[in-house]
């Protein structure tokens, strides 16, 4: 047998940066922009590539670039490439998200070297209306008197209504928890002012990287207020808002970011019996409704889980109910630290199998003070801040 046959012949170093750059040239040639990203860690590549999506799909013509990241191993542009291409195959997700239908993302020809393609077609006259539609949010709101709104939410329910018990105010977290090793620092309200997905997730990886890049105690955690996704009440709202927060949640999966971070998700009609899946824990949401009197139960409150109505346990959406779309960034530290070494534990279900749950304590809590305070008096908080929030 000749030397070599039946073999795959591995191509040099110097023989890959060669097609590499021929490949490069070609693009230059079609007038191609070729950008050049210094992202050397998971959260900058994700706040680099998100950023450079929203930023290709504001024009409503046909687009094509390509972005090359040199520190990025091959591995995790190949594992976010697939990702945005299931993504773009599950139905549910895209009828919520229909800007993403026309954004598709590529190795640079199949791999040849590290640099993504994005190309995007042009708009029809339908999806023009949708995007104008969409962003017609956009002027609804005065970022001022947005974050009022949100602090008075925070104020109202999540400090007076102690639905977190180490936030005393609105200003500072993580109080309480010193003998854990948490220092106190201030809470970070930050806003995405697009109504877009693709913007949306860049405001999400750039807060993550101002986490990243700042000690606790200057920066605790970040409320990352977004008034112009899915604002109101409607089905159709808290639908898109269902959608846009499992996406967010999804790609801080994909590249392990869950292991350092927890979120919290908020919209004005938060309903937890419309999050999927309905029986099972999603990441960022309540638990499954029909989990609630066994956490009550479980949390030593029997009288509780047997009185309480299916109606007053409902209330239980309240504590997520704020006045616009909203996603609290935590520290996993210190949501490990204010949970204690034994919080996870074996809950039985209605359906008399057995699971393993956490939180039972402060969801056991907030469900009983929820159906304590009552629907009118939170509906009338939060129409308050809705009010507070949005023009007229």
């Amino acid at each position: 047998m000749a030397k070599g046959f039946g073999k795959k012949t591995e191509k040099s170093a110097s023989q890959q940066q060669a097609e590499f750059q021929s490949a490069l040239a070609k693009l230059q040639a079609e007038d191609v922009p070729i950008l050049g990203c210094d992202a050397d860690q998971p959260h900058s590549f994700s706040a680099a590539i998100w950023t450079t999506l929203s930023e290709v799909s504001e024009s409503d013509e046909e687009q094509k670039m390509c972005v090359v990241f040199e520190k990025i191993p091959m591995s995790g542009l190949a594992s976010f490439i697939e990702d945005f291409s299931v993504l773009k195959m599950q139905q549910r997700l895209i009828e919520q998200l229909p800007e993403l239908e026309r954004i598709s993302v590529s190795l640079l020809e199949k791999g040849v070297g590290p640099a993504l393609v994005i190309e995007t077609a042009p708009r029809t006259d339908e999806e023009i209306a949708q995007k104008l539609e969409r962003s017609s949010s956009e002027k609804t709101y005065i970022e001022e008197n947005a974050e009022r709104a949100m602090r008075s939410f925070v104020d109202r329910l999540v400090v007076g209504e102690k639905a977190c018990p180490f936030t005393k105010d609105s200003r500072v977290a993580g109080i309480g928890l010193e003998a854990q090793g948490i220092k106190p620092g201030p809470v970070g309200y930050r806003f995405g002012s697009s109504s877009e997905v693709c913007a949306i997730l860049a405001s999400f990886w750039t807060s993550i990287c101002e986490l990243m890049g700042t000690p606790e105690d200057e920066l605790s955690t970040i409320l990352l207020c977004l008034p112009a996704v899915a604002p109101g009440t409607s089905k159709e709202a808290h639908d898109r808002f269902a959608a846009v927060v499992e996406v967010v949640g999804r790609y801080l999966f994909l590249f392990k970011g869950a292991e350092i971070f927890g979120l919290v998700h908020f919209h004005p009609a938060y309903d937890r019996s419309r999050i999927q899946p309905f029986d099972k824990p999603a990441f960022g949401h309540l638990p499954p409704r029909n989990w609630l009197r066994p956490i009550i139960e479980k949390n030593g409150n029997e009288k509780e889980a047997n009185n309480l109505t299916d109606e007053e346990l409902e209330l239980s959406d309240y504590q997520r109910r704020a006045p616009f779309t909203m996603i609290n960034i935590l520290r996993n530290s210190q949501v490990n630290a204010a949970a204690g070494p034994y919080s996870i534990v074996d809950l039985p279900l209605p359906d008399g199998t057995l699971t393993k749950a956490s939180g039972i304590l402060t969801y056991s809590r907030n469900t009983i003070a929820m159906a304590t305070k009552g629907k009118q008096s939170l509906q009338s908080g939060l129409e308050k801040e809705m009010s507070l929030a949005y023009m007229k």
